[in-house]
């Protein structure tokens, strides 16, 4: 036994992570600045390992100082807000339908977003452009 136990305290240590916390809170919504974050020498699961891969980034629920920055929480800022006016697009060969809407939710890039069409207050789904309009996949938009 006391063997056992000399090996083990001879051992190297198990190696120590580092992970990203929050220096500050901050609310839902906020985009993370270089000085909002910071290096902790503890290694939490799941949190950020590095201030570049969350600067930039949008807190999607409200973080607190001190706590690690967990990768679930953040993601790219929203570009079109919920009852903003958007541009609905849809595509097909040579035809394209443009009509204006009022978006039902927020996103990013690549999200997937409800809207409203105002001409015909239908409600459609549609992928959110890196320009801010929307490009609808169905018909809908055809529908009288």
């Amino acid at each position: 036994m006391r063997a056992l136990a000399i090996c083990l305290a001879l051992l190297p240590a198990a190696a120590q992570g580092e992970s990203l916390v929050a220096l500050r809170t901050m609310p839902a919504g906020t985009v993370i600045g270089p000085g909002d974050v910071g290096i902790s020498a503890e290694n939490h699961p799941g949190a950020v390992a590095t201030a570049a891969a969350a600067v930039g980034q949008e807190a999607r629920v409200a973080l607190y100082a001190g706590r690690p920055v967990l990768a679930q929480n953040i993601g790219p800022p929203a570009i079109v807000d919920r009852n903003q006016m958007v541009m609905l697009v849809y595509q097909r060969g040579p035809l394209t339908i443009v009509a204006d809407g009022r978006a039902l939710g927020r996103g990013a890039a690549g999200d997937m977003v409800r809207v409203m069409n105002l001409g015909s207050r239908n409600t459609v789904s549609g992928v959110i452009l890196p320009d801010g309009t929307i490009h609808v996949a169905t018909t809908a938009l055809a529908q009288p």
